[in-house]
C-alpha cells in the first residue's frame, strides 16, 4: 500500500462501530476456519495427524468417537491446540457426517495474543455459519474489548450482534463504551446499527436510534474528526474534512473550515504514488474573507506587522506542492510550487488541518524537502530534472522566486528569476597515473526580471589537488583553480556602469591546506557509569587563500556569483572532541568485543574554535560568520582580524545536552552574536528546553518550553518566546493533558501577537478524536 495514503486510510477508520464489524468479520471467520481445519479428518487419528508446520493436539479427561455416526465428544478439561491457536471447554462435539461443532461450558478460543470466550458456540462448516451466546472478544494489539449476547455469521458476507458493546477501557465499569441493541454488517458493503449509545461511565452522552455506516477492508470513502476551536481572530472554528479513496494509488481530502468572524473556507489534497520514486501531493486552499486589513476603513488590527503592505483583498489562497517522477534513463524530476494570494495568509492559517504547520511536516516527511518560513513573502518555484553518474552529475532547473509583496502591490518587480539554471559537475576524482586529482563546478543561467536587467552566464571553474602526507601526522594540500565567467546581456539596468554586452572574466584562486589529528584513548575503568574507553582527539588545521584582487564593476550584477570576493587570507581553527566507547549490552553478557557492531560510541563534547587573519584591509561591508558555510570567518570591515569564533557542543548524558556558539569583535571589544540552547529529557516524561540568540544591533530574543508530568495521568505543558530587543512578547502557551487507560483529553491556550486562541482535544483509544489540534 503507498506510504502516502496509509495514514489517510487510518484516519478513515476511525469510528468505533467500524471497528466493531470488522471484529466480528474477524472472530467468526476464524472460528470457521479453526473447525474446518480439524473437520478434514476420519478418524480420532487422522483428526490430530501432522499439518504443514505444527500437528493438532487434543487433551480431556474424557474422550469419545461415535465410529457409525462420527461424532466426536471431549467432557471436562477439553483443550484443542495447534501453534497459538487454542479452543479449550468443558464440553465439544464435532459431527463430521454433517460437518457441525458445538462447545459448551468456559468456552475460550486464543489466537496468539488475541482472546474469544463465551458460554457456548454453535458451527455449521457447510453453510459457514454460526453463532456464538453471551460473546466476550479482547484484541491485544488495538487493546479492544466487544462482548455481545448473540454474534452470528448468516451468511458468507453476512453477521448480526444482539446487544452489542465496544470499548478499550479496562475493568467492570469502563469509563467509555458504545453499546447497540442490533448490528447488521455486510462485508465490503454497510452495516446498520439500532439504537447506538456512548456512554461514559455508564452514563449515555451520545444516542443514535439508528447508524448506516460502511464496513470495507479496503480503503473508503468517508468524514474524517473534525477539529473545533476559538480565537479571538478567527471566532468559533469547525473544520471538516472528507476522504475519497480514488484508487490504490491515489487518494484526496477535502476541507470546510467554517470561522464565525472570517467566513468559509475549503481546501483539497491529492495524494497519489506511482512508484518508490514516483509520487506527489498538491494541496489548495481559498477563501473569501470577511475582514480585510487597510488603514482607514476596517483597523489594522487584521493585519501583522513586520511590512509595510495593508491587505486590502478578500480573496486568499494558498497553491503548494511537491512531486517526485524517475524518468527514463536514470533521470528524475522534482517539482515545488508554493504560491500565496498574500504576505499574512501563512501566519493567519499557520495551525490546524491544511495549516503551514502540518503542509509542511507533510511535505518534509514524504518529500525530505522544507518550505520556504511562513512569514517569507519571497515564495520558491521549482522543477527540476537531475541525474547522476559515478564521477558527474547534471541538474537542470527552472527557478520562478514568488515575490507576493511586489506581485500583488507592486508597480515594478524587479524580483530574480532563473530559467534555466544548468549545472554540470565532476566530483573529485583522481588523474590516472598521476598524484593529481581534479574537480569542476560548471553552470549556466538565464536571470530574468520583469523589470531589470536580463542576461546570460556561463561559468566554469575547474580545480586541481596534489594531496601530500608525511607518514601519518601530517597532510598537505595544495590546489589551484581557474574561473572563466562569460555573460551576454539581454537587457541593461539604469543602474549599470557598462553598456558591454558581452563581457567576460578570468580569476585564478589558489589553496594550501595544511592539516594533522592527534589523539589519545584513555580507559577509566568500568563501574560507576564511566565509559569503558573514551577518546580525545584533537585536529588543528591551517588554510591559506589567496583569490587576487580585480575591479569586477563593470560587470553585471546578479547574484554573489558576479563579485568573486578578494582574499589574500589564514584561516586557524582547533577541533577537540572526546567521544566515550561502551559494549552493547548484548555484547557485554556475551563478552564479545570482537568486531566494531558490538560498541556504542558517543561524541559528548566538542569545542571548535577559529579565527581568519586577511592581508587585504577591506573597505565595504562584509557579513558576519555563516555557521552553515565551510568558509569560516569574515574580516570586519577596515580590519585584518576577523571576530574569533567558538562553538561548544556537550551531550554527557542522551537526554542532557549544552549547544553555544559566538563570535567575539577584536575591535569592539565586544560579541558580534552568542547563541546558547539547553536541553533536558528523563525517563518520567519530563523535558526542558531553553534557547537565548543574540546578534548585535539586530535581534535578542529567548524562547522556552516545557512538559511535566505532574502524575502518571497528569502533564502539563508550556511555551514562551520574547524579543528581548523589543522587550515584547512573541508567544505564550499553556496547555493540561489528562492521559487515562483508553482516553486523554488535552486543554490549550496560546497567545500569540494579538491573536488568543482556546483549544481542547478529546481522544478515545482506538476510537478516534474530537477538537482542535
Amino acid at each position: 500500500m503507498p506510504i502516502c495514503l496509509k495514514k489517510k486510510i487510518k484516519h478513515a477508520e476511525q469510528s468505533g462501530t467500524r471497528r466493531l464489524g470488522f471484529t466480528l468479520i474477524c472472530l467468526l471467520t476464524a472460528l470457521m476456519h479453526f473447525a474446518a481445519e480439524t473437520g478434514t479428518a476420519g478418524s480420532p487419528e487422522e483428526l490430530f495427524q501432522d499439518l504443514p508446520g505444527s500437528r493438532w493436539e487434543i487433551k480431556a479427561d474424557e474422550v469419545e468417537y461415535d465410529s457409525v455416526n462420527k461424532i466426536y465428544i471431549g467432557r471436562n478439561g477439553v483443550v484443542i491446540s495447534r501453534g497459538s491457536k487454542r479452543l479449550s471447554a468443558d464440553f465439544v462435539r464435532f459431527d463430521h457426517r454433517n460437518m457441525r461443532a458445538f462447545a459448551e461450558g468456559n468456552v475460550i478460543l486464543t489466537s496468539g495474543a488475541d482472546i474469544v470466550s463465551g458460554a457456548r458456540m454453535d458451527l455449521d462448516l457447510n453453510t459457514e455459519t454460526g453463532v456464538i451466546y453471551h460473546a466476550s472478544l479482547f484484541f491485544k494489539e488495538s487493546h479492544f474489548y466487544i462482548t455481545g449476547d448473540e454474534i452470528r455469521r448468516i451468511g458468507k458476507n453476512d453477521y448480526q450482534a444482539d446487544r452489542a458493546s465496544l470499548t478499550s477501557c479496562d475493568g467492570e465499569n469502563p469509563a467509555w463504551k458504545i453499546t447497540a441493541e442490533r448490528l447488521d454488517i455486510t462485508v465490503e458493503g454497510y452495516g446498520t446499527l439500532q439504537h447506538g449509545t456512548l456512554r461514559a461511565k455508564g452514563i449515555p452522552i451520545f444516542y443514535t436510534p439508528w447508524l448506516l455506516f460502511p464496513v470495507k477492508q479496503k480503503r473508503q470513502s468517508g468524514l474524517l474528526t473534525p477539529e473545533m476551536g476559538y480565537s479571538d481572530r478567527k471566532g468559533a472554528e469547525y473544520n471538516q474534512p472528507l476522504y475519497w479513496a480514488i484508487g490504490e494509488s491515489s487518494d484526496a481530502t477535502f476541507y470546510y473550515h467554517y470561522m464565525s468572524e472570517r467566513g468559509h473556507k475549503a481546501g483539497a489534497e491529492y495524494r497519489y504514488v506511482l512508484g518508490e520514486q514516483s509520487k506527489g501531493v498538491l494541496m489548495y486552499d481559498f477563501l473569501e474573507d470577511s475582514r480585510r486589513d487597510k488603514t482607514g476603513e476596517e483597523g489594522e488590527e487584521w493585519g501583522y506587522d513586520g511590512d509595510a503592505c495593508d491587505r486590502p483583498n478578500r480573496d486568499r489562497y494558498w497553491l503548494r506542492m511537491k512531486a517526485d517522477q524517475s524518468l527514463p534513463a536514470g533521470f528524475s524530476s522534482r517539482l515545488d510550487l508554493d504560491i500565496v494570494s498574500d504576505q499574512d495568509y501563512l501566519n493567519e492559517f499557520k495551525n490546524g488541518h491544511g495549516g503551514y504547520d502540518e503542509s509542511r511536516s507533510r511535505f518534509y516527511q514524504y518529500f525530505g524537502r522544507d518550505m520556504d518560513d511562513y512569514n517569507d513573502p519571497v515564495r520558491k518555484n521549482s522543477l527540476s530534472v537531475r541525474k547522476n553518474w559515478n564521477s558527474f552529475s547534471f541538474n537542470g532547473q527552472v527557478l520562478w522566486n514568488d515575490n507576493v509583496l511586489k506581485r500583488r502591490w507592486k508597480d515594478s518587480d524587479n524580483t530574480l528569476q532563473q530559467l534555466p539554471l544548468l549545472t554540470l559537475d565532476a566530483a573529485r576524482q583522481n588523474i590516472d597515473g598521476t598524484p593529481l586529482f581534479w574537480k569542476a563546478d560548471n553552470e549556466y543561467s538565464y536571470f530574468y526580471r520583469e523589470d531589470g536587467a536580463r542576461g546570460h552566464r556561463a561559468d566554469l571553474h575547474p580545480r586541481l589537488f596534489l594531496p601530500l602526507r608525511i607518514k601519518n601526522y601530517l597532510f598537505i594540500e595544495p590546489s589551484l583553480g581557474f574561473r572563466e565567467t562569460l555573460w551576454y546581456i539581454d537587457r541593461f539596468d539604469e543602474k549599470d556602469k557598462t553598456e558591454e554586452k558581452t563581457p567576460h572574466r578570468e580569476v585564478f584562486d589558489a589553496e594550501l591546506k595544511l592539516y594533522s589529528e592527534l589523539f589519545r584513548i584513555y580507559s577509566p575503568g568500568q563501574g560507576g557509569g564511566l565509559p569503558e574507553k573514551i577518546k580525545h582527539s584533537i585536529r588543528p588545521q591551517i588554510t591559506y587563500e589567496l583569490v587576487p584582487d580585480q575591479n569586477q564593476d563593470e560587470y553585471p550584477y546578479y547574484d554573489s556569483l558576479d563579485r568573486i570576493e578578494k582574499r589574500n587570507r589564514i584561516n586557524l581553527s582547533l577541533v577537540q572532541t572526546l567521544t566515550s566507547r561502551n559494549p552493547t549490552p548484548s555484547a557485554a553478557q556475551k563478552k564479545d568485543a570482537s568486531v566494531r557492531e558490538n560498541f556504542q560510541y558517543q561524541r559528548f563534547f566538542r569545542l571548535e574554535l577559529g579565527q581568519s587573519y586577511d592581508f587585504y584591509d577591506y573597505d565595504y561591508d562584509k557579513p558576519h560568520y555563516d555557521y552553515g558555510s565551510s568558509d569560516r570567518s569574515n574580516p570586519e570591515e577596515g580590519r585584518h582580524l576577523s571576530p574569533l569564533y567558538g562553538r561548544l557542543d556537550i551531550t554527557p548524558l542522551h537526554w542532557f545536552s549544552v549547544l553555544a556558539d559566538s563570535e567575539w569583535s577584536h575591535g569592539d571589544k565586544d560579541f558580534i552574536s552568542y547563541n546558547t540552547a539547553l536541553s533536558f529529557r528523563d525517563q518520567r516524561g519530563d523535558s526542558f528546553f531553553a534557547e537565548h540568540r543574540y546578534t548585535k544591533n539586530e535581534n535578542e530574543s529567548l524562547y522556552m518550553r516545557l512538559h511535566l508530568r505532574i502524575f502518571p495521568f497528569l502533564s502539563a505543558y508550556a511555551a514562551y518566546e520574547r524579543d528581548l530587543e523589543m522587550n515584547e512578547d512573541l508567544k505564550q502557551s499553556l496547555g493540561l493533558r489528562y492521559q487515562a487507560q483508553c482516553w486523554t483529553m488535552n486543554l490549550r491556550y496560546s497567545k500569540e501577537e494579538d491573536d488568543r486562541s482556546f483549544g481542547f482535544m478529546v481522544s478515545l483509544h482506538g476510537l478516534g478524536s474530537v477538537g482542535s489540534d
